[in-house]
């Protein structure tokens, strides 16, 4: 199927909670919509975010978009475009001047697995419906009542697993955040912390330590100390017992590929790229590594899961996303299926785009009302 045209659309919205970690926290939704319209007229659905900062105004988008990477899809192939192998050197490896990296990826396979009538995961190769699914409160910013709110509502829907957010300058602090935790979820809960490369490797293994001396088992700790002290990895593997690390969120391909060489993380954290993530995933399973799905925009990441044999777990942080689509996957008893729609199955609904497209840049006065997070009742 031919790419012979484009639609991007702009939002802007006030999220339902702050989210955040102990480096970052971000109140607000910058987001636009790329779609790539095939000669059948056929829509791939891509997500372009801008976690802290407003995007441009969407005819800047618009501009931007059909100056740098229009000219290399207009009247190609998709499925050329998606297989297509490139050899990036010099000039070549630089960011495009918006985030569109990951949403030509989104489009692209969507509208691949549409020309052939599959299930994005299904033409991904996989033989599963479901995964396990964590739940993530990318919490740090909020209050004991609204953490332990959300928890319970977590557990109240079936999930078994649960992540929080630590690294505060006071490890009593994530201490007494566990302790809530551990008041609120089943007894035979996992528990993974995510510290987003606060501690040094012997603050990582100290505080891990005092973590279980206060009665915390730890599944797995996430991004402890910073993403390529290799070294410091590996000891902390070696000394934090049973606790599994967890790493690579913050590497490009190539340092997942140095990361799974050097044998220092329990699991290899991937995310939203299908391309990259497939091809990763490859040779994580011909190295025999775990990898584990991290936050994916509307859980497309879903479709990559189900497809590779090393992932066991999906996370879900209950962000409020979910009105930007006709039907969200479904997430069950601490599981999430893949749609049987072709495609990945997300399908951008025409009622969000005339409420919350958002043409101009606004200021956070000018957001209006906060659309909910369908999963949950409230959140504060």
């Amino acid at each position: 199927m031919n790419i012979v045209d484009f639609r991007i659309t702009r939002f802007q919205f006030a999220r339902d909670r702050v989210i955040g970690d102990s480096q970052v926290r971000a109140d607000d939704v910058h987001l636009a919509t790329l779609e790539l319209i095939g000669e059948r007229g056929e829509t791939g659905l891509g997500f372009v975010q801008s976690l802290f900062h407003p995007l441009p105004a969407e005819a800047e988008i618009e501009r931007v978009f059909r100056e740098e990477v229009w000219p290399k899809l207009q009247g190609r192939k998709v499925e050329a475009v998606a297989h297509a192998v490139r050899r990036p050197r010099g000039g070549n490896i630089r960011k495009l001047t918006l985030p569109f990296e990951e949403a030509l990826q989104h489009a692209v396979w969507d509208l691949f697995a549409k020309s052939v009538k599959l299930p994005l995961w299904e033409l991904l190769g996989a033989e599963r419906r479901d995964v396990q699914a964590y739940a993530s409160g990318l919490d740090f910013h909020l209050s004991d009542d609204e953490f332990q709110q959300l928890f319970a509502q977590a557990d109240a829907q079936g999930f078994k697993a649960f992540k929080i957010k630590v690294g505060h300058s006071e490890i009593e602090r994530d201490l007494h955040r566990l302790a809530i935790l551990k008041k609120v979820v089943r007894r035979d809960a996992l528990i993974m912390v995510d510290a987003n490369e606060a501690w040094t490797p012997k603050q990582a293994i100290r505080n891990l330590s005092l973590m279980q001396k206060a009665g915390h088992d730890i599944y797995w700790v996430e991004d402890p100390i910073l993403r390529d002290d290799f070294s410091g990895l590996k000891l902390i593997q070696d000394q934090c017992g049973p606790t599994l690390v967890n790493a690579g969120e913050y590497l490009d391909v190539s340092g997942k590929r140095k990361l799974l060489e050097a044998r220092v993380s329990d699991l290899l954290n991937v995310h939203g790229h299908v391309t990259d993530v497939m091809r990763i995933g490859w040779l994580a399973a011909d190295m025999g590594a775990r990898i584990t799905m991290g936050n994916t925009f509307l859980e497309l990441g879903v479709n990559m899961a189900l497809a590779l044999p090393g992932v066991e777990w999906v996370e879900y942080s209950f962000q409020n996303f979910e009105h930007l689509v006709e039907q969200p996957y479904e997430i069950r008893d601490g599981r999430i299926w893949g749609s049987e729609q072709p495609g990945h199955g997300l399908v951008l609904s025409e009622l969000a785009r005339r409420t919350w497209r958002r043409p101009e840049v606004l200021t956070r006065a000018e957001l209006g009302h906060v659309p909910p997070q369908q999963r949950l009742q409230q959140v504060g």
